[in-house]
């Protein structure tokens, strides 16, 4: 669940108990102080609050231990991640402020009628007179949310609420948290439609497989601003990455090595395709049942494309079985499910990506010894796979040239980007992937995503830029 940072408010009497004494029941309560505020001094009293990095244990075991102290009254426990979200993380602001009745008639009635008359009669002017040329709606309907599943639309809104952050953090892109109230796809497509003049893109977030791939599919058919679904596509543009760098430091070639990927969900299949239009010609999808196997038929729609893809194996086998000789790993399925032995039976030189969350496909420390390249989808390993390279400067290219949708060689692009990122001096095992907060990361992505928007004739606009 992440790790917990606290603020423990504490009243102490000096006469009965010293800090140190509970700096040492908090070490021995496995938390870690921070800083100490001293919010009321005193010689008899004093009211200190003291932060608490306190792992993934909670307030519970460091409440107990202080309060079984004489002379210790706990006052308050804040967790910081809470105090973060209270009242929510975004807000809108306006671009002008209102200060008389002369800016009040130029923003609303009676002036606003003329802009208005105007985008009647030439719709396409809403990209410039609105907030459309600018703003993403993130959307949701709770039921793949992170690591949790479905948890539904309202216990959402907090993950998108943090998407848009990022998006305006890095890129200056306006976005806008839309929870669904609903799991119906015909209800959640119609829904999107309907709201969508006020958009210049969609980014469908944490819906669940298979119904995600229809929503997606349809809404890129039927409306001509784009549509990304970033737990399918941020992901795989980010591995398509990772890879690409990776490849050069084991020396290996894309067309040449046999790659696993293990959890065949929406990044799943999502991968799989970047990894065929990357240039891979011996692919091994795998799934709970086992791997999926050329010339097969299967119930899920996805699968069965994959059964028909030439690059395929045609060999049956489990997980542990069809490892045996493979060149990489690509994990977006469940923690724990490789083993050391089973990173050995790789190929030499090999390359993991144990991506699943909390808990990777494997532990770092067994899988280290044993491969040339490991990345993780974890903030506290080197090499961290994080979509959150991706979507900012997506979106921002995707809007400053007005995409008509996102294609997959703009997907592909976007991924060699952002392995541009790192130059080959600074190329190395634990450096494949660049920091999210890397600044060249925005603009070369931008850049990638317009330039080939333009080539492939779905870019509505070019930029000044690129005139």
């Amino acid at each position: 669940m992440g790790q917990t940072s606290l603020i423990l408010r504490l009243e102490m009497d000096h006469s009965r108990c010293s800090f140190g004494e509970v700096a040492t029941a908090i070490s021995q309560a496995g938390g870690d102080i921070t800083s100490i505020d001293v919010i009321r001094p005193g010689k008899e009293t004093s009211i200190r609050d003291v932060t608490v990095e306190a792992g993934d244990q909670g307030e519970k075991p460091f409440v107990e231990a202080l309060r079984s102290m004489p002379g210790v009254k706990v006052v308050n426990v804040s967790d910081r991640t809470f105090l973060a979200h209270l009242g929510g993380k975004i807000s809108i602001q306006p671009t002008l402020p209102i200060k008389n009745r002369d800016d009040l008639s130029r923003v609303y009635t009676p002036g606003v009628a003329r802009v208005c008359q105007a985008i009647h009669e030439d719709p396409k002017k809403a990209f410039s007179l609105t907030v459309k040329r600018n703003t993403v709606a993130v959307i949701s309907d709770g039921t793949a949310v992170l690591g949790l599943g479905d948890i539904g639309p309202y216990a959402a809104a907090p993950v998108m609420e943090g998407k848009a952050m990022l998006f305006k953090q890095l890129a200056g892109v306006d976005a806008f948290p839309i929870c669904l109230d609903t799991t119906d796809t015909e209800e959640i497509i119609r829904t999107i439609k309907a709201i969508s003049p006020i958009f210049g893109g969609i980014n469908l977030e944490d819906i669940s497989s298979p119904r995600c791939f229809e929503i997606e599919r349809r809404l890129s058919e039927e409306l001509s601003i784009p549509i990304f679904h970033d737990d399918q596509h941020g992901t795989a543009v980010v591995v398509i990455a990772g890879l690409l760098n990776a490849l050069k430091v084991v020396g290996k070639r894309i067309d040449q090595v046999k790659v696993i990927v293990n959890g065949v969900g929406a990044a799943g299949v999502s991968i799989c395709k970047m990894l065929l239009d990357a240039g891979v010609k011996h692919l091994v999808p795998v799934d709970r049942e086992g791997a999926i196997v050329r010339g097969n038929s299967y119930d899920h729609p996805m699968w069965n494309w994959l059964a028909q893809q030439p690059q395929v194996g045609a060999e049956p086998g489990t997980l542990k079985e069809v490892i045996e000789g493979a060149d990489v790993f690509i994990g977006v399925s469940r923690g724990g499910v490789l083993g050391e032995e089973d990173v050995k039976k790789m190929a030499e030189r090999s390359i993991v990506f144990a991506m699943a969350n909390p808990q990777p496909e494997i532990a770092p420390e067994l899988a280290l010894p044993h491969v040339g390249v490991f990345a993780t989808g974890r903030s506290d390993y080197p090499n961290q796979i994080n979509n959150v390279l991706v979507f900012p400067g997506l979106f921002r290219g995707a809007l400053d040239c007005r995409a008509k949708r996102i294609s997959e060689p703009m997907k592909l692009a976007a991924a060699r980007a952002i392995a541009s990122v790192v130059t080959e001096n600074e190329l190395n095992d634990q450096y494949i992937i660049p920091s999210i907060f890397n600044e060249h990361v925005v603009p070369k992505v931008r850049h990638a995503i317009i330039e080939t928007a333009i080539l492939t004739g779905l870019a509505g606009r070019i930029p000044p830029d690129f005139r």
